[in-house]
Protein backbone atom coordinates (compact mmCIF):
# COMPACT_ATOMS: atom_id res chain seq x y z
CA UNK A 1 0.00 0.00 0.00
CA UNK A 2 2.80 2.12 0.89
CA UNK A 3 4.48 2.06 -2.58
CA UNK A 4 1.24 2.74 -4.30
CA UNK A 5 0.13 5.62 -2.38
CA UNK A 6 3.46 7.03 -2.90
CA UNK A 7 2.78 5.99 -6.91
CA UNK A 8 -0.42 8.27 -6.95
CA UNK A 9 1.19 11.40 -5.53
CA UNK A 10 4.43 11.04 -7.53
CA UNK A 11 1.62 11.16 -10.40
CA UNK A 12 -0.63 14.14 -9.16
CA UNK A 13 2.78 16.54 -9.42
CA UNK A 14 2.37 18.48 -12.48
CA UNK A 15 4.42 19.61 -15.60
CA UNK A 16 3.90 23.22 -15.00
CA UNK A 17 3.98 25.35 -11.82
CA UNK A 18 3.99 29.71 -11.11
CA UNK A 19 6.99 30.78 -9.62
CA UNK A 20 6.87 35.21 -8.48
CA UNK A 21 9.85 36.28 -10.47
CA UNK A 22 12.14 39.35 -9.62
CA UNK A 23 12.51 40.47 -12.91
CA UNK A 24 14.61 43.75 -11.80
CA UNK A 25 14.43 46.10 -8.68
CA UNK A 26 10.49 46.58 -7.84
CA UNK A 27 9.46 44.61 -10.09
CA UNK A 28 7.80 41.16 -9.63
CA UNK A 29 6.30 39.04 -11.97
CA UNK A 30 4.21 35.55 -11.89
CA UNK A 31 5.48 33.40 -14.61
CA UNK A 32 4.64 29.64 -15.76
CA UNK A 33 7.86 27.41 -15.86
CA UNK A 34 8.64 23.80 -16.26
CA UNK A 35 8.63 21.54 -12.96
CA UNK A 36 12.04 20.88 -12.38
CA UNK A 37 13.76 17.40 -12.99
CA UNK A 38 15.27 15.59 -10.54
CA UNK A 39 18.68 14.13 -10.07
CA UNK A 40 19.00 10.73 -8.28
CA UNK A 41 20.24 12.46 -4.85
CA UNK A 42 16.88 14.90 -5.34
CA UNK A 43 13.97 15.94 -3.85
CA UNK A 44 11.21 17.98 -5.21
CA UNK A 45 9.47 19.57 -2.75
CA UNK A 46 5.92 20.98 -2.54
CA UNK A 47 6.32 24.92 -1.41
CA UNK A 48 3.70 25.55 1.59
CA UNK A 49 5.62 28.29 3.22
CA UNK A 50 8.54 30.82 2.67
CA UNK A 51 9.06 33.57 5.26
CA UNK A 52 10.52 37.04 3.81
CA UNK A 53 13.94 37.68 4.53
CA UNK A 54 15.71 41.13 4.74
CA UNK A 55 17.75 39.89 1.90
CA UNK A 56 14.74 39.53 -0.12
CA UNK A 57 13.65 42.96 0.41
CA UNK A 58 17.19 44.29 -0.10
CA UNK A 59 17.30 42.19 -3.64
CA UNK A 60 13.96 43.49 -4.34
CA UNK A 61 15.05 47.39 -3.89
CA UNK A 62 18.52 47.18 -4.70
CA UNK A 63 19.30 44.41 -6.85
CA UNK A 64 22.77 43.68 -4.97
CA UNK A 65 24.23 42.56 -1.71
CA UNK A 66 27.60 43.12 -1.41
CA UNK A 67 29.38 40.87 -4.36
CA UNK A 68 26.06 39.40 -5.03
CA UNK A 69 24.36 41.12 -8.05
CA UNK A 70 21.29 40.30 -9.65
CA UNK A 71 22.20 40.22 -13.19
CA UNK A 72 18.78 38.06 -14.54
CA UNK A 73 15.23 37.52 -13.50
CA UNK A 74 15.37 35.42 -10.21
CA UNK A 75 13.17 33.76 -7.98
CA UNK A 76 13.46 35.12 -4.34
CA UNK A 77 12.98 33.44 -0.76
CA UNK A 78 14.56 31.06 1.28
CA UNK A 79 12.94 30.40 4.55
CA UNK A 80 10.69 27.48 3.53
CA UNK A 81 9.03 24.20 4.50
CA UNK A 82 6.82 22.31 2.60
CA UNK A 83 5.94 18.40 1.45
CA UNK A 84 8.21 16.13 -0.43
CA UNK A 85 6.66 15.70 -4.08
CA UNK A 86 8.97 12.90 -5.61
CA UNK A 87 12.07 11.82 -5.27
CA UNK A 88 15.00 11.00 -6.92
CA UNK A 89 16.12 7.13 -7.35
CA UNK A 90 18.92 7.01 -4.78
CA UNK A 91 17.01 8.89 -2.03
CA UNK A 92 16.87 7.38 1.05
CA UNK A 93 16.47 9.97 3.67
CA UNK A 94 12.80 10.96 3.22
CA UNK A 95 10.22 9.86 0.97
CA UNK A 96 6.82 11.16 -0.63
CA UNK A 97 4.40 12.75 1.94
CA UNK A 98 6.88 13.78 4.63
CA UNK A 99 6.57 17.26 5.72
CA UNK A 100 9.67 18.80 5.92
CA UNK A 101 11.79 22.25 6.63
CA UNK A 102 14.46 22.51 4.07
CA UNK A 103 18.24 23.81 5.21
CA UNK A 104 18.04 26.49 1.77
CA UNK A 105 22.47 26.39 1.10
CA UNK A 106 23.85 23.12 -0.72
CA UNK A 107 27.05 23.09 0.12
CA UNK A 108 30.06 20.21 -1.97
CA UNK A 109 31.03 18.10 0.93
CA UNK A 110 34.38 18.10 -0.11
CA UNK A 111 36.38 21.33 0.66
CA UNK A 112 38.27 21.68 4.10
CA UNK A 113 35.09 23.79 5.60
CA UNK A 114 32.97 20.83 5.08
CA UNK A 115 34.77 18.06 6.19
CA UNK A 116 35.96 20.05 9.06
CA UNK A 117 32.15 20.54 9.92
CA UNK A 118 31.77 24.18 9.13
CA UNK A 119 30.20 23.93 5.98
CA UNK A 120 28.43 27.18 6.11
CA UNK A 121 32.82 28.33 4.90
CA UNK A 122 32.21 26.53 2.06
CA UNK A 123 33.14 28.20 -1.35
CA UNK A 124 30.79 26.79 -3.59
CA UNK A 125 27.71 27.13 -1.59
CA UNK A 126 24.42 27.54 -3.81
CA UNK A 127 22.53 29.31 -1.73
CA UNK A 128 18.40 30.12 -2.13
CA UNK A 129 17.70 32.92 -3.59
CA UNK A 130 21.48 34.35 -3.72
CA UNK A 131 22.52 35.23 -7.01
CA UNK A 132 22.58 33.20 -9.63
CA UNK A 133 20.45 30.57 -8.02
CA UNK A 134 16.50 30.75 -7.47
CA UNK A 135 14.69 30.40 -4.48
CA UNK A 136 11.65 29.42 -2.89
CA UNK A 137 8.85 31.75 -4.48
CA UNK A 138 7.43 29.04 -6.35
CA UNK A 139 5.00 25.89 -6.52
CA UNK A 140 7.84 23.36 -6.63
CA UNK A 141 11.55 23.39 -6.34
CA UNK A 142 14.15 20.59 -6.37
CA UNK A 143 17.00 20.27 -3.34
CA UNK A 144 19.31 18.15 -2.21
CA UNK A 145 18.53 15.26 0.03
CA UNK A 146 20.61 15.72 2.72
CA UNK A 147 19.69 19.48 3.71
CA UNK A 148 15.83 18.20 3.90
CA UNK A 149 14.47 17.68 7.32
CA UNK A 150 11.41 15.75 8.71
CA UNK A 151 9.02 17.77 10.89
CA UNK A 152 6.57 16.67 13.21
CA UNK A 153 3.24 16.55 12.24
CA UNK A 154 2.11 19.02 14.83
CA UNK A 155 4.76 21.31 13.82
CA UNK A 156 2.93 23.67 11.29
CA UNK A 157 4.95 24.66 8.11
CA UNK A 158 4.77 28.29 9.54
CA UNK A 159 7.43 27.48 12.21
CA UNK A 160 9.29 24.56 10.02
CA UNK A 161 9.97 28.05 7.91
CA UNK A 162 11.50 29.67 11.16
CA UNK A 163 13.70 27.17 11.62
CA UNK A 164 15.93 29.04 8.45
CA UNK A 165 16.38 32.36 10.49
CA UNK A 166 16.32 30.29 14.27
CA UNK A 167 19.68 28.78 13.16
CA UNK A 168 21.23 32.02 12.89
CA UNK A 169 20.32 32.74 16.58
CA UNK A 170 21.21 29.02 17.55
CA UNK A 171 24.69 29.15 15.52
CA UNK A 172 25.71 32.58 17.09
CA UNK A 173 24.41 31.00 20.94
CA UNK A 174 26.89 28.32 20.15
CA UNK A 175 29.66 30.34 18.62
CA UNK A 176 29.67 32.55 21.81
CA UNK A 177 29.15 29.79 24.36
CA UNK A 178 25.98 30.48 25.84
CA UNK A 179 25.00 28.13 28.54
CA UNK A 180 22.87 27.36 31.16
CA UNK A 181 23.14 30.45 33.95
CA UNK A 182 24.46 33.28 31.24
CA UNK A 183 23.42 36.51 30.85
CA UNK A 184 22.88 37.22 27.24
CA UNK A 185 22.45 40.82 25.35
CA UNK A 186 20.67 40.98 22.47
CA UNK A 187 20.70 44.05 19.88
CA UNK A 188 18.13 44.20 17.51
CA UNK A 189 14.53 42.71 17.14
CA UNK A 190 13.62 41.95 13.63
CA UNK A 191 12.55 38.14 13.26
CA UNK A 192 16.70 36.99 13.95
CA UNK A 193 16.77 38.93 16.66
CA UNK A 194 13.84 37.72 18.13
CA UNK A 195 14.38 34.13 17.44
CA UNK A 196 17.84 34.50 18.73
CA UNK A 197 16.12 35.47 22.51
CA UNK A 198 14.29 31.72 21.70
CA UNK A 199 17.80 30.02 21.06
CA UNK A 200 19.20 32.12 24.01
CA UNK A 201 16.86 30.88 26.26
CA UNK A 202 16.66 26.98 24.90
CA UNK A 203 20.21 27.20 25.54
CA UNK A 204 19.45 27.99 29.19
CA UNK A 205 20.48 31.40 29.42
CA UNK A 206 19.13 32.56 32.90
CA UNK A 207 18.38 36.51 31.50
CA UNK A 208 18.20 38.13 28.46
CA UNK A 209 18.16 41.90 27.67
CA UNK A 210 17.05 42.88 24.24
CA UNK A 211 16.87 46.67 22.88
CA UNK A 212 15.03 48.27 19.46
CA UNK A 213 13.33 50.96 18.79
CA UNK A 214 10.44 49.69 17.80
CA UNK A 215 7.35 48.56 20.84
CA UNK A 216 5.63 45.83 18.45
CA UNK A 217 9.10 44.22 18.50
CA UNK A 218 9.81 44.83 22.09
CA UNK A 219 6.87 43.34 23.22
CA UNK A 220 7.08 40.29 20.75
CA UNK A 221 10.64 39.64 22.90
CA UNK A 222 9.20 40.03 26.13
CA UNK A 223 6.75 36.97 25.04
CA UNK A 224 9.55 35.21 23.97
CA UNK A 225 11.30 35.23 27.06
CA UNK A 226 13.58 38.58 26.98
CA UNK A 227 13.34 39.27 30.76
CA UNK A 228 14.01 43.00 30.07
CA UNK A 229 13.56 45.08 27.17
CA UNK A 230 15.01 48.55 26.14
CA UNK A 231 13.49 51.06 23.74
CA UNK A 232 16.93 52.75 22.77
CA UNK A 233 15.00 55.84 21.96
CA UNK A 234 14.50 56.73 25.65
CA UNK A 235 17.38 54.57 27.00
CA UNK A 236 21.36 54.03 26.24
CA UNK A 237 21.20 49.99 25.56
CA UNK A 238 25.07 49.80 26.94
CA UNK A 239 24.26 51.65 29.86
CA UNK A 240 20.77 49.60 30.50
CA UNK A 241 22.25 46.22 30.46
CA UNK A 242 24.79 47.63 33.01
CA UNK A 243 22.52 48.65 34.90
CA UNK A 244 20.14 45.05 35.13
CA UNK A 245 23.18 43.44 35.72
CA UNK A 246 24.67 45.53 38.87
CA UNK A 247 27.67 47.09 37.12
CA UNK A 248 29.21 44.32 36.04
CA UNK A 249 27.72 43.44 32.30
CA UNK A 250 26.68 40.11 30.11
CA UNK A 251 28.19 37.63 29.60
CA UNK A 252 27.46 37.30 26.04
CA UNK A 253 26.19 40.21 23.45
CA UNK A 254 24.51 39.08 20.08
CA UNK A 255 23.97 41.71 17.59
CA UNK A 256 21.92 41.17 14.75
CA UNK A 257 20.27 44.67 13.77
CA UNK A 258 23.83 45.37 11.38
CA UNK A 259 23.41 48.75 13.20
CA UNK A 260 26.90 50.40 14.13
CA UNK A 261 25.21 52.27 17.22
CA UNK A 262 23.75 48.55 18.23
CA UNK A 263 26.99 47.09 17.70
CA UNK A 264 29.20 49.61 19.63
CA UNK A 265 26.47 49.36 22.07
CA UNK A 266 26.42 45.56 22.27
CA UNK A 267 30.54 45.68 22.95
CA UNK A 268 30.10 48.29 25.71
CA UNK A 269 27.43 46.01 27.57
CA UNK A 270 29.91 43.11 28.35
CA UNK A 271 31.79 42.23 31.54
CA UNK A 272 35.06 41.57 31.35
CA UNK A 273 36.43 38.26 29.48
CA UNK A 274 32.37 38.76 27.88
CA UNK A 275 31.95 37.75 24.04
CA UNK A 276 30.42 39.37 20.79
CA UNK A 277 28.89 37.74 17.82
CA UNK A 278 28.39 39.82 15.27
CA UNK A 279 25.33 38.74 13.03
CA UNK A 280 23.68 42.04 11.35
CA UNK A 281 26.10 43.65 8.63
CA UNK A 282 26.25 47.30 8.84
CA UNK A 283 26.06 49.29 5.49
CA UNK A 284 29.98 49.90 5.26
CA UNK A 285 32.65 47.91 5.57
CA UNK A 286 34.36 49.70 8.36
CA UNK A 287 33.06 51.18 12.05
CA UNK A 288 34.86 52.20 14.92
CA UNK A 289 35.08 49.92 17.95
CA UNK A 290 36.27 50.78 21.56
CA UNK A 291 39.98 48.62 21.40
CA UNK A 292 41.35 49.32 24.27
CA UNK A 293 37.91 47.60 25.86
CA UNK A 294 38.56 44.73 23.54
CA UNK A 295 41.88 44.33 24.52
CA UNK A 296 41.54 45.32 28.64
CA UNK A 297 38.59 43.62 29.03
CA UNK A 298 39.74 40.45 26.83
CA UNK A 299 36.83 40.17 24.86
CA UNK A 300 36.08 37.78 22.33
CA UNK A 301 34.80 38.36 19.08
CA UNK A 302 32.80 36.00 16.92
CA UNK A 303 31.76 36.38 13.43
CA UNK A 304 28.35 34.78 12.51
CA UNK A 305 27.87 33.80 8.63
CA UNK A 306 24.88 31.70 8.23
CA UNK A 307 24.79 28.42 10.20
CA UNK A 308 25.93 24.79 9.89
CA UNK A 309 24.56 21.80 11.80
CA UNK A 310 21.50 23.50 13.19
CA UNK A 311 18.67 22.05 11.29
CA UNK A 312 17.74 18.88 13.74
CA UNK A 313 18.41 20.87 17.13
CA UNK A 314 16.21 24.38 15.98
CA UNK A 315 13.13 21.60 14.97
CA UNK A 316 13.34 19.87 18.28
CA UNK A 317 13.06 23.33 20.31
CA UNK A 318 10.41 24.24 17.75
CA UNK A 319 8.76 21.38 18.35
CA UNK A 320 8.67 21.39 21.88
CA UNK A 321 5.85 23.77 22.24
CA UNK A 322 7.84 25.67 24.83
CA UNK A 323 8.59 28.88 22.52
CA UNK A 324 4.97 30.79 21.01
CA UNK A 325 7.10 31.70 17.56
CA UNK A 326 4.11 30.93 14.95
CA UNK A 327 3.06 34.45 16.95
CA UNK A 328 5.41 35.86 14.82
CA UNK A 329 3.83 35.88 11.19
CA UNK A 330 1.64 39.15 11.42
CA UNK A 331 1.19 38.95 7.79
CA UNK A 332 0.36 36.14 5.14
CA UNK A 333 0.35 36.78 1.01
CA UNK A 334 -0.76 34.42 -1.76
CA UNK A 335 2.23 33.43 -4.36
CA UNK A 336 0.40 35.94 -6.80
CA UNK A 337 0.98 39.14 -3.95
CA UNK A 338 4.20 38.46 -3.62
CA UNK A 339 5.29 41.66 -4.67
CA UNK A 340 2.64 42.95 -1.81
CA UNK A 341 4.40 40.81 1.06
CA UNK A 342 7.76 42.51 -0.10
CA UNK A 343 6.36 46.16 -0.12
CA UNK A 344 4.42 44.91 3.65
CA UNK A 345 8.17 43.72 4.24
CA UNK A 346 9.80 46.63 3.68
CA UNK A 347 7.52 49.35 4.79
CA UNK A 348 5.43 48.41 7.79
CA UNK A 349 8.58 47.55 10.04
CA UNK A 350 6.40 49.30 13.34
CA UNK A 351 3.96 47.31 12.74
CA UNK A 352 5.01 43.87 10.91
CA UNK A 353 7.04 41.17 12.48
CA UNK A 354 7.55 37.86 9.56
CA UNK A 355 5.40 38.26 6.62
CA UNK A 356 4.63 34.92 4.85
CA UNK A 357 4.33 33.97 1.60
CA UNK A 358 1.93 30.63 0.86
CA UNK A 359 3.03 29.13 -3.08
CA UNK A 360 0.19 26.07 -2.97
CA UNK A 361 -2.22 28.44 -1.28
CA UNK A 362 -3.36 30.31 1.93
CA UNK A 363 -3.34 28.33 5.17
CA UNK A 364 -7.13 27.34 6.66
CA UNK A 365 -8.03 29.51 9.54
CA UNK A 366 -8.04 28.24 12.96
Amino acid sequence: MAVEWKSEIKAAVPTRMRAAVLERPWQVEIREMAVPELGPYDVLIKVMAVGVCGSDVHYYEHGRIGDFVVEKPIILGHECAGVVAAVGSQVTRVKVGDRVAVEPGVTCGRCDACKSGRYNLCPDVAFLATPPYDGAFVEYFKHREDFVFPIPDHLSFEEAALVEPFSVGIHACKRAGVQAGSRVAVMGMGPVGLLTVVAARAFGAAEVYVSDLEPIRLEAARRLGATAAINVKEQDAAEAVRALTGGEGADVAIETAGNPKALQSALMSLRRGGRLAIVGLPAQDEIGLNVPFISSYEVDIFGIFRYANTYPQGIRFLASGRFDVKSLVTDRYPLEQAKDALERARTNKSGSLKVMVYPNGLPMSG
